[in-house]
């Protein structure tokens, strides 16, 4: 008797123990200086300076240059977009880019909103600071970073940020957002020392919410920006209020998840699967495995060689549209590989999609975008932040058209304090810049339930 209690108080502390160390576990994070040279003696500079973005004469004139002597490329007969960018419809897009674009107006559509820069460990800090022209009376602006991801931009934000900022639904948050750019993204400089992943961006931006006099604030990200967000939850779960996602990578799969693979198509209600995760799911291999084999190649080049390729994509304009545009075809919706014109046009309008193309050529960043991949997939997919469970109060925009489908239960592992998890109408991978109301209402339903749980 005496050594079954034994045995028993010995595995209850065992369990106590190794749920606490779970719970204590938080990612640590090394001032870094990004820089060419040595970090200087003395403090900082953390002056903070309005930006707006500006094109030169000379510069348009280079890009129509460039644009005219490209070499066009006959697609094969009724290939779509099965092959990449359909050559036939790129003729298209590059003449309405040449001849119709008005970047100047774009320019002034970027610069609607309050733009600056500051030095954060050496690098150029570049963001969108958004602050609510009205607040309800006795209330306060909630806080908001928001981070884009590759090959978006700060711009996918646009048309989600009055949404924010200027609700018209009287009981919804009014929000201040805060949007950067990702290190080597935009107009935020480009780290010139290797390794700065994900955790660097991520100890940089919580540097960044200090310096704007963020004591607490809630962090929103998809693609990129889901793991630099999450990634700051994991560096200061006491700042980060509240995490919403629209993307999200399963953690490694333990065994509850490998189970859900293998039979959760017969046992749907065992592992708590939805039709809807039944339908996004199986056939596994097609609709997960051979999906994804199609859709990575460029992560494979990015993640081994960005320099090589990214050099000819930093000399062609028509290059660099073709490869990123691609990805907010196919991204939006796979079915529109079997379009001619990739279905562009049917989720977003040409101007908003080549004034995201044009942030990457006018700032030359395509390369250090690329790089980005080097510094967190080459490092392998062991690192210290993949072991570590986000405890902090997460929300999920489950997208049906999503790169990758990530029922509930397979966030778990990796996020336990789920507080929604909402399967959305429509919408793809760009869903901020896609569908920016849903998105919108979501962050609403999110950050409503985080405060109401602390006031109780």
């Amino acid at each position: 008797m005496f050594t079954a209690v034994l045995v028993g108080v010995v595995v209850g502390g065992l369990i106590y123990y190794l749920v606490q160390r779970s719970k204590n576990q938080v990612l640590k994070a090394v001032d870094g200086w990004w820089v060419t040279g040595a970090t200087p003696d003395g403090e900082e500079d953390t002056t903070i300076r309005p930006f707006e973005v500006t094109t030169s004469a000379e510069e348009l004139e280079d890009l129509y240059r460039r644009i005219d002597q490209t070499r066009p490329v006959a697609a094969l007969e009724d290939s779509q977009f099965e092959y990449g960018f359909n050559s036939n419809y790129l003729e298209k897009v590059v003449s309405y880019w040449r001849n119709d674009f008005d970047w100047r107006r774009q320019i002034d559509k970027i610069n609607q909103y309050p733009h600056f820069k500051t030095k954060i460990e050496g690098i150029d800090v570049h963001y969108l600071h958004v602050k609510p022209k009205k607040v309800p009376e006795g209330t306060t602006a909630i806080p908001l970073i928001m981070v884009h991801g590759w090959p978006g931009s700060f711009y996918e934000f646009y048309g989600l940020i009055p949404l924010l900022t200027e609700p018209t639904n009287p009981d919804d948050l009014v929000f201040e957002v805060v949007c950067p750019s990702i290190p080597g993204y935009g107009f935020s400089e480009a780290p010139q020392k290797k390794g700065f992943d994900s955790v660097c961006a991520a100890n940089i931006f919580h540097k960044l919410m200090k310096r704007l006099g963020f004591q607490q604030f809630y962090a929103h990200g998809g693609d990129w920006g889901f793991l630099v967000t999450t990634n700051m939850a994991q560096l200061e779960p006491k700042i980060v209020k509240g995490l919403h996602l629209n993307f999200a990578a399963a953690s490694k799969p333990g065994l509850r998840v490998v189970l859900s693979i293998m039979l959760g198509r017969h046992f749907p209600k065992l592992f708590g699967f939805t039709d809807l995760d039944i339908q996004n799911l199986y056939p596994f291999m097609d609709k997960v495995v051979v999906e994804s084999l199609k859709e990575s190649g460029y992560m494979h080049i990015q993640a081994t060689k960005p320099d090589t390729a990214g050099r000819g994509l930093n000399d062609s304009p028509v290059g660099l549209a073709a490869y990123i545009l691609e990805k907010f075809s196919t991204w939006t919706n796979r079915d529109f590989r079997n379009l001619e014109d990739g279905g562009l046009t049917r989720k977003f309008s040409l101007d908003d999609l080549l004034t995201n193309v044009m942030i990457y050529w006018v700032s030359g960043c395509i390369i250090p975008s690329m790089r980005f991949y080097k510094e967190n997939v080459g490092k392998g997919l062991d690192r210290p932040h993949t072991k570590i469970p986000v405890h902090v109060p997460t929300g999920f925009a489950s997208f049906p058209n999503e790169l990758m489908y990530t029922p509930e239960l397979w966030l778990k592992p990796k996020y336990p304090k789920v507080v929604t998890y909402s399967p959305m109408a429509r919408g793809g991978h760009f869903a901020a810049m896609e569908e920016p109301q849903l998105m919108a209402e979501d962050i609403q339903k999110f950050a409503k339930a985080v405060e109401k749980k602390k006031l109780k």
